[in-house]
């Protein structure tokens, strides 16, 4: 289920979460099937993940969120679809504000509703999500 998050696999991911599979089931490393599926740029995926209740503010073990997955790899779609499902540009580390201005993805800023300034203080990167 995994891959199909990462692949956007969205028949056989929703089949199966429809049908018992729970929307906010983990891999190994804390990664959400909404976080891949983000990650990776599938943004009805993701929106349909939302709407069977994943958790779009469920940090990874290493405290990344699917919002700020998507800022990194540049997923405005992504990015627009988190932000209307309710998730937290200000939740994690570095967290989505911060990772749009270490990336220059200025862009980004006001749909993350970024005030003037905020997120200058940046952490280093842990790296992506696997």
């Amino acid at each position: 289920m995994f891959d199909a998050a990462r692949d956007g696999s969205s028949e056989l991911l929703l089949q199966a979460v429809d049908a018992g599979l729970p929307a906010n089931l983990t891999n190994d490393k804390g990664n959400t099937l909404l976080m891949l599926a983000a990650y990776s740029g599938h943004a009805d995926l993701t929106r349909e993940l939302i709407a069977r209740k994943a958790d779009p503010n469920r940090l990874n073990d290493a405290g990344q969120s699917p919002i700020a997955g998507a800022v990194f790899k540049g997923e405005e779609a992504v990015v627009r679809v988190l932000a209307e499902g309710g998730a937290d540009p200000r939740l994690g580390k570095p967290n989505a504000i911060q990772t749009a201005r270490m990336f220059g993805k200025a862009e980004l800023l006001e749909v993350l509703g970024a005030k003037e300034g905020e997120g200058m203080d940046v952490p280093p990167p842990v790296g992506p999500p696997a």
